[in-house]
């Protein structure tokens, strides 16, 4: 446990998501946790504490909890290590993430789980939280021992970038599933109708000489796990929806009754097919970016509460697998440290409220997937991220701290800047003069 002492932070807009709270005030943490918050604080005269921490009206706010994070360790640590993702999610306000399985070994076994969370508790920084896959290998065959895994702290179980296409393994996986309440994450595209394609399928994709992935492939597959979920019970999450027509399935599962949620991820709210035009293989992601059209009904599924959350869905590749020819080039973006504004976007272009924006990025990932953090609290750790809601900046590649530089968001205008990160009361990552 961090034994810092007393620090107060003074003249913070304090916003917890859980609770509703909007208020100006103070915040006390003491021996690394929240000893006391809201603004009675300090009135009275100076605090007696270590030190005082000005926030300027700046919010102050629980810590971002990313819910879908690729950290390549162990395997692909030329990519990604946990400490480079690590200070990536610090410079971004994220205090802790979890961790897809898809590794090489896969996180299939208790003793990855575990080497993950060692790795995590020794260096001290941002937490890590692992998923676990589904099944052995991530070979969509064999349903891995969900009970022995969430034992060892495995969150959520998914086969991380691939769907768990067969349909009979995938019923006995949310049998198993419920046995535990498990929640099970699907990838949620239908491998046979997608696979070859790069891109989403269209006009633009017609014109550019590119193979598409149709949008039925993401359909036909929620539609699927969500007839099997009825059969069986339990919980279900799918990850980066993009369709139209998969949110109204979910929507519709939601209303009877169904233990359903999914995601979004900045790149799919934010960015059309477009951005892939000139074969710009630096928005190649799958799904695909889709159409503008299916952008603003994302848009409006999370204004309308349909999205649960948003995830940055990080993605490390280096220049190697990104800069070649689009159909060769790997899939995915780095997302650390534009979570934070990219979410904000909904608040500034009139979508959402800040807390409700906030909301996505912290209670709503902690209450989903059963993490701690992601609310003000008295006697919880001290999770924190201070930042400016307002403040403008350019996303560019050389001021990533991911070990790759990958962003779909290079020299995009962005408001909203960290401006300090605490993870159990200790300061990982302050701007000047904070």
């Amino acid at each position: 446990m961090n034994q810092e002492g007393r620090i107060a932070y003074l003249n913070a807009r304090l916003i917890d998501p859980a609770t509703g709270l909007d208020e100006t005030g103070a915040l006390l943490i003491e021996d690394g946790r929240i000893a006391d918050f809201g603004a009675h604080l300090f009135r009275t005269g100076a605090p007696s504490v270590s030190e005082v921490v000005d926030c300027k009206g700046m919010v102050l706010a629980p810590g971002l909890i990313d819910a879908r994070v690729q950290l390549r360790e162990p395997g692909a640590e030329h990519k990604e290590t946990i400490d480079t993702g690590a200070q990536a999610a610090a410079a971004g306000g994220v205090t802790a993430m979890i961790c897809l399985p898809n590794t090489d070994p896969p996180v299939d076994d208790v003793s990855v789980v575990e080497f993950i969370a060692r790795r995590s508790r020794e260096l001290k920084a941002a937490k890590v939280y692992s998923y676990a896959a589904l099944t052995k290998g991530l070979k969509g065959e064999e349903i891995t021992e969900i009970g022995l895994l969430s034992e060892a702290g495995a969150v959520a179980f998914t086969d991380g970038e691939w769907a768990l296409a067969n349909a009979k393994v995938m019923k006995r996986a949310m049998s198993y599933a419920q046995t535990f309440d498990a929640l099970i994450v699907q990838h949620p595209l239908e491998p046979t109708l997608s696979a070859g394609g790069v891109m989403n399928a269209g006009e633009l994709a017609t014109r550019l000489g590119l193979s598409g992935v149709p949008m039925a492939a993401e359909t036909i597959q929620v539609e699927r796990d969500l007839h099997l979920l009825e059969a069986t019970g339990g919980r279900l999450h799918f990850a980066h929806v993009t369709a139209p027509s998969a949110l109204k399935a979910i929507a519709a599962a939601k209303a009877r009754g169904l233990d359903v949620s999914c995601d979004a991820a900045p790149h799919y709210f934010a960015l059309n097919e477009n951005a892939v035009d000139q074969y710009r293989s630096f928005a190649k992601v799958m799904p695909p970016l889709r159409a503008e059209a299916d952008r603003q009904a994302l848009v409006e599924a999370i204004a309308d509460g349909v999205v649960d959350l948003v995830a940055s869905d990080h993605s490390p590749h280096d220049q190697d697998s990104k800069r070649l020819p689009f159909e060769q080039a790997e899939f995915g973006v780095i997302g650390l440290q534009t979570l934070l504004p990219m979410t904000l976007e909904l608040y500034h272009n009139g979508h959402l409220s800040l807390i409700d924006a906030l909301a996505l990025v912290t209670s709503k990932p902690a209450e989903r997937f059963r993490v701690p953090g992601g609310r003000l609290k008295r006697g919880a750790a001290a999770d924190l991220v201070l930042f400016d809601p307002d403040k403008p900046w350019t996303v560019r590649e050389e001021d990533m701290r991911s070990k790759s530089k990958n962003t779909a968001f290079g020299d995009r205008p962005v408001q909203g800047q960290v401006l300090r990160t605490v993870v159990d009361g200790r300061p990982l990552y302050r701007a000047t003069g904070f």
